[in-house]
């Protein structure tokens, strides 16, 4: 018995050896190296119908942070209240929220074109937030839509129905998920996630949820996660899972948060404003909190406001925002919450939002 034991040990061990050997010859892992970033851009807001929005690059190389670098490239500024941007193929795209538009720059931040959002009338539609898809972007409105923006034309191809005031969208395979927060129907908010069909670019279903959703996230595994803020009084704010193929909702908790990015296997997450003021990362299969805070090395964030990663390295964004009236700072962290560096977006307020930039 102990024989044939050993020989079948032998064996395994020789088909592991040869299946290795084979493997290294014919399958050779390839990794990825992690290219250094050459710095990165922060869009600053601003304050409503100040028309201040600014846009900061930080140079990696010579760790400086140049002032209003947009104006500076342009002549004029990014209008009022920068809500949201991406750098997508060699173009960025800016969205600004009381303005009504969405500004498109080549890769150096020269503009190439200029978006109206206007509806009936010249209304307008106040668009908020962008994801890109195959070759368009799309951006959702406050008067109820999600915009299809062809990035070779600079056209918006249509305007997709959703619901009330949406916030945050966010592609999982061939779905959008729009948050739908009814913000402008205080107290009565809405509590709906539309879910659209990104072949038909049409509204499929709605998923109901807690109040006043806004912020929404999709991971790598088939489900979509949406922050509700609640009404401000007694109903509380919750997060929600939702599977992305089924639409059914998997879990919720009660748990204030502001914006979330995920990144390898976990939600990292800012408190909005009903949150303790730290940054916290979440486990996505129980919606646990994994730590309370993010940040190990004691660094202190007076008002963490926008996060974003650096896929390539694990590096987390936070920008913060101080006061809403003063100029705001942006921190560097490790993945294991260490800080790495941190500058100012002087004169820029209320920084929200960081693109990494690798040439």
């Amino acid at each position: 018995m102990k024989t044939r034991t050993l020989k079948l040990l032998v064996a395994a061990l020789s088909g592991s050896l040869l299946f290795a050997s084979c493997q290294k010859e014919d399958d050779p892992v390839v990794v990825t190296p992690v290219t250094p970033a050459d710095g990165l851009f922060v869009l600053n807001e601003g304050t409503f119908f100040a028309n201040n929005t600014t846009l900061t690059y930080y140079d990696a190389a010579t760790k400086t942070a140049t002032t209003d670098f947009y104006r500076n490239k342009n002549g004029h500024g990014l209008g009022d209240t920068g809500n949201d941007f991406i750098k997508y193929g060699t173009k960025f795209y800016f969205v600004v929220n009381v303005s009504s538009y969405v500004q498109v720059t080549n890769s150096e931040g020269v503009d190439v074109k200029k978006i109206d959002f206007l509806g009936d009338g010249g209304v307008k539609r106040e668009p908020r937030y962008i994801v890109p898809y195959k070759n368009k972007v799309l951006v959702s409105s406050y008067d109820g839509t999600v915009a299809v923006i062809d990035t070779t034309s600079l056209t918006i191809d249509k305007f997709i129905t959703v619901g009330s005031n949406p916030e945050q969208i966010a592609v999982a395979g061939d779905k959008l998920f729009v948050a739908n927060s009814g913000g402008f129907s205080y107290p009565v908010f809405d509590s709906t996630v539309s879910v659209v069909d990104l072949a038909s670019y049409t509204e499929v279903h709605k998923v109901k949820v807690g109040k006043n959703p806004g912020a929404v996230v999709a991971d790598n595994a088939g489900n979509v996660y949406v922050a509700c803020t609640g009404n401000y009084s007694d109903i509380g704010p919750t997060l929600v899972k939702i599977n992305a193929f089924t639409h059914a909702i998997l879990k919720t908790v009660d748990l204030p948060v502001g914006k979330m990015r995920f990144n390898n296997g976990l939600i990292y997450a800012t408190p909005g404003y009903l949150g303790d003021g730290k940054v916290k990362t979440i486990n996505p299969s129980t919606l646990a909190i994994a730590s309370a805070n993010f940040i190990t090395d004691g660094t202190s964030i007076t008002s963490p406001y926008g996060i974003d990663i650096d896929a390539q390295n694990g590096d987390v964004y936070i920008t913060d925002n101080k006061n809403s009236m003063s100029s705001g700072e942006v921190f560097c962290f490790d993945n294991t919450g260490k800080k790495k560096f941190s500058f100012g977006t002087t004169p820029g307020l209320n920084p929200n939002k960081v693109v990494i930039i690798r040439k």
